[in-house]
């Protein structure tokens, strides 16, 4: 039986993502920071809850004990993410972007990521076949953003694809030093949930496809890449 916690679960991808490996034999813990949602998201999908909090170390090394007492994991996904909105409730750009934004928002999607896979690094470090799922993004790719012909040319955002370029070095790093892991990460596309009010152009369906697809890779599975549904991107 393999066990996997999903960050951030209770909602769009990481809800979905936890649906779909449920259904393929998964023990899934459902990572979520308000313990309300996140009890209430677990209920409905039959998993187990966890309260996660990527910004709390405390909360961090309760749910590594929690997940420790159960017997173990075998894959994490790091999918808790945020975006911080502006005033008019629109992305917020260069000239906009304050040294609190960008730390609110590398606080979550970068040290927050690495918070929680240095906290279960020892317990992946026990299974058979581990794997980490790092939740990226196209907008982490800089030829595609400075490319006047990408459809991401025009994004303005600068504090969420930064946090998601860090996310691809990370991963990038971290798959060299553990090479007996399995350790990824994927862009599952413009996909329309509360991160981006819901104005991408696929449903979560469509972009939880690559992150379930990566987390049940085996161990002679791919390592250190970028992935979509289509295939791996070149970094």
């Amino acid at each position: 039986m393999t066990t996997t916690l999903i960050t951030g679960a209770n909602k769009g991808l990481g809800f979905e993502t936890a649906r779909r490996l449920l259904a393929d034999g998964h023990t899934v813990y459902l990572g979520s920071r308000d313990a309300g949602r996140g009890r209430a998201a677990a209920e409905r999908l039959g998993a187990r809850f966890v309260q996660l909090d990527v910004d709390d170390d405390a909360s961090v090394e309760a749910a590594v004990k929690t997940v420790e007492a159960d017997g173990g994991l075998d894959v994490l996904v790091n999918n808790a993410g945020i975006e911080v909105y502006g005033a008019d409730d629109g992305v917020i750009g260069a000239a906009e972007l304050t040294a609190e934004v960008m730390r609110t928002v590398l606080e979550t999607n970068v040290v927050g990521l690495v918070r929680v896979t240095h906290a279960f690094l020892p317990l992946l470090a026990r299974s058979a076949a581990p794997v980490v799922v790092n939740v990226s993004s196209g907008l982490a790719f800089v030829s595609e953003v400075a490319d006047p012909t990408s459809s991401r040319y025009h994004y303005p955002g600068v504090a969420y694809p930064a946090s998601k370029a860090a996310v691809n070095m990370i991963t990038v790093q971290f798959a060299k030093a553990f090479p007996g892991m399995r350790i990824n990460a994927v862009e599952p596309g413009h996909t329309a949930t509360d991160l981006n009010r819901h104005v991408g152009r696929q449903t979560v369906e469509q972009g939880a496809e690559v992150i379930v697809r990566m987390a049940s890779i085996g161990r002679d599975g791919p390592t250190g890449g970028c992935f979509t549904a289509d295939g791996p991107l070149t970094w």
